[in-house]
């Protein structure tokens, strides 16, 4: 998880720095990152925000982005499911994608030893967020526009080193493909809700195939 830490770094500088710059307090923008601790929900409010997006779509849209917590939920119930609720409670708060991409071994969260590992990574990813932030908000305060440096390819660098040891299958390959040119195209041509879109249309396009190949392999 520590190696994670680092590379958000300019992910959590340009969240605090992109709040300020528009409006928002330190506090506020501070107090973001200690209760809604999703960054790429943060930055995609923030800019909606920005924007004067109607409060239905910035609602919306935040609800899309983050209903992937959902699924790893359910990902990893079977996992914590007789835990008591005072480990699972900090637990669910912990799962970003970083400590669900580290989640997937047999015994994770079966032991109190390994329930205080993973909360032990999720809680050092969860104070690193919030100091990258700090610094983005003192970054954001005494210097220039900082979105124009790049710092927002942290994000997709992120993803792409947590999604590519992922893609073991031609139903994944398929999905990320699709979300990729889908989310390029409508984001060009101005679409709100290119995101959401993008992520829909590429999850059918991933159940159909994982179906059509269930399929194949039934008739044969």
């Amino acid at each position: 998880m520590l190696p994670l830490c680092l590379a958000v770094l300019p992910w959590g500088i340009l969240c605090g720095s992109l709040a300020v710059q528009n409006g928002f307090s330190a506090l506020e923008t501070q107090a973001m990152s200690l209760l809604v601790f999703a960054g790429s929900a943060q930055l995609v409010a923030i800019e909606l925000m920005a924007g004067n997006t109607p409060l239905l779509t910035i609602l919306f849209t935040t609800l899309i982005i983050s209903s992937r917590h959902f699924l790893y939920g359910l990902a990893i119930r079977h996992k914590v499911i007789d835990q008591p609720f005072r480990w699972r409670l900090p637990v669910s708060f912990v799962l970003t994608d970083e400590l669900f991409a580290f989640s997937h071994h047999r015994k994770a969260y079966r032991t109190k030893l390994r329930l205080i590992y993973a909360l032990s990574a999720g809680f050092s990813f969860y104070i690193a967020w919030n100091i990258w932030t700090l610094l983005g908000i003192v970054a954001g305060s005494l210097l220039p526009d900082l979105t124009h440096l790049g710092l927002d390819f942290a994000i997709a660098a992120t993803f792409i080193a947590l999604v590519i040891p992922g893609v073991k299958n031609l139903a994944t390959l398929a999905t990320v493909i699709t979300a990729g040119v889908v989310a390029t195209l409508l984001k060009n041509q101005g679409f709100q809700l290119w995101l959401v879109t993008a992520a829909l249309i590429a999850m059918t396009v991933g159940y159909l195939i994982s179906r059509w190949q269930a399929k194949e392999e039934h008739t044969q």
